[in-house]
């Protein structure tokens, strides 16, 4: 099979407007899905900062994230002394039923043993709460590294095997609490009990309070997350994961691993649906039914959907188009792309995952067509655009500065959205999120070319 021509990363002394963030953000993320869970970054002041200012502008959640607060002196001669007040602190001030450790660049670049010194600390006081710590350089990652060896870190922790359950593991990835929210609906209707790992559908969009709650109600329990382990298989969405923090659940605990594209576009949320129904009563996953009996509701979602390509197909077909975001989701976005008759040009990402190209594959976009860049910062991104000339680009905020450029439209997607609200409410799962993603997509063509005619179009 031929691959899809990939872009080298280029030998750039530095990233000029990178598009990723550091592996720490997607740590604190990720453990902002388990209840009672109070995020602690092992390292300086300032990752703490960037990290909640990231994460605040894109939910329009307060946020807190405690911090070790290296100084000059820690740096020398190590942290243990700050990582013990930081979390006698935070046991102090908040009551958390959940520590999340997780380490930087600076504690891991000076060699500190995180890990022996959490022994110490839980066994000088044995009434702490849970600590479950992740290494998180943002030189081994970025954000999306650091997200799945969270959760890999949290099973790995967490989880126990035993006599099986009939309930069905889900790890979503970093996807929004809206998508969280849907996929908790669409499990449902198969009346499959459901573990999902992360869960921050409340905690990172709840409602509005008359106090502040520093650890909001909501995100997966660790004593439901023990019960991993027992679960009749694990679902994992995502295809360039290598192997992904599900892995762990069948290696230690033998529970089966279903790896699945995101459900973005038709093709793909068929797929995903046929995964669900390929659970039944039984203790294990069973290969897919030709025909899956899929819920009435979904059925009738499915069907608006394809109405909805039938309607604006002469609106998209042919245009040129650009995706740009974490590995998975500029995969799926791709492949919904070319499922509407979009052309994809070019897909990017500031991950490095070696599995990009590979994964466009086998949804089968055809080769040479179009361009795979990873490991890239909005530089070399913007300087493909301008060469490539695509009619539309689909990515998060960071990408506008290069599409008010060229002159062409951006819908917004993914992570980070910082310059439109809602961002936690996008919906992109699903046939209801595709349905949604489309109306936007063709809309914004069409918006682009009703303004940039000369002479405008009404409908009277």
């Amino acid at each position: 099979m031929s691959l899809p021509h990939a872009v080298p990363s280029s030998k750039r002394p530095a990233a000029t407007n990178s598009c990723r963030v550091c592996a720490p953000l997607g740590s604190v993320l990720a453990f902002r899905g388990l209840r009672g869970c109070m995020p602690l970054i092992h390292g300086s002041q300032g990752c703490a900062t960037y990290i909640r200012r990231y994460l605040i502008s894109h939910f329009r959640e307060p946020m807190d994230v405690a911090s070790t607060s290296f100084d000059e002196s820690a740096t020398i001669f190590g942290g243990q002394s700050n990582l013990a007040a930081a979390i006698k602190n935070l046991v102090r001030q908040y009551q958390p039923e959940v520590i999340g450790v997780c380490t930087t660049c600076l504690a891991e670049t000076i060699g500190e043993d995180t890990v022996g010194i959490l022994r110490q600390i839980t066994k000088e006081d044995p009434e702490l709460p849970a600590i479950i710590h992740v290494s998180t350089p943002s030189f081994k990652g970025c954000q999306y590294r650091g997200f799945h060896d969270t959760v890999e870190a949290i099973l790995t922790a967490t989880a126990r095997g035993g006599e099986r359950l009939p309930h069905v593991n889900l790890l979503p990835g970093p996807v929004s609490p809206a998508d969280l929210r849907h996929l908790h609906e669409i499990v449902a209707a198969f009346n499959l009990p459901l573990l999902m790992l992360p869960d921050y559908s409340e905690t990172l969009d709840g409602p509005s309070l008359a106090s502040y709650a520093p650890i909001p109600e909501g995100g997966v329990s660790l004593a439901e997350v023990a019960e991993a382990g027992r679960a009749l298989g694990t679902l994992q969405l995502g295809t360039t994961l290598n192997p992904g923090p599900g892995a762990c659940l069948e290696r230690d605990h033998g529970v089966p691993l279903v790896k699945a594209n995101l459900p973005i576009g038709v093709r793909a949320t068929d797929a995903f649906l046929a995964s669900l129904a390929a659970f039944g009563p039984g203790l294990a996953w069973e290969s897919p039914a030709a025909e899956p009996a899929i819920p009435a509701w979904l059925t009738a979602e499915r069907g608006r959907l394809v109405d909805a390509y039938v309607d604006g197909h002469k609106y998209v077909s042919g245009k040129r188009v650009a995706v740009v975001g974490d590995p998975d989701l500029a995969v799926a976005v791709a492949g919904f792309c070319a499922e509407i008759g979009l052309v994809p040009v070019l897909v990017a990402s500031g991950a490095l995952t070696h599995r990009m190209a590979s994964a466009l594959a086998v949804l089968g976009l055809e080769a040479g067509t179009f361009e795979v860049m990873e490991d890239a910062d909005y530089d070399s991104i913007a300087k493909r655009l301008m060469e490539l000339k695509p009619d539309l680009v689909l990515g998060p905020s960071k990408s506008y500065p290069t599409t008010r450029a060229l002159g062409i439209p951006l819908v917004r997607i993914g992570f980070p959205v910082h310059d439109r609200i809602g961002a936690g409410r996008i919906l992109h799962l699903g046939y209801r999120g595709t349905q949604r993603l489309f109306d936007e997509v063709a809309n914004a063509l069409l918006g682009h070319q009703q303004d940039s005619s000369e002479m405008g179009y009404a409908y009277q």
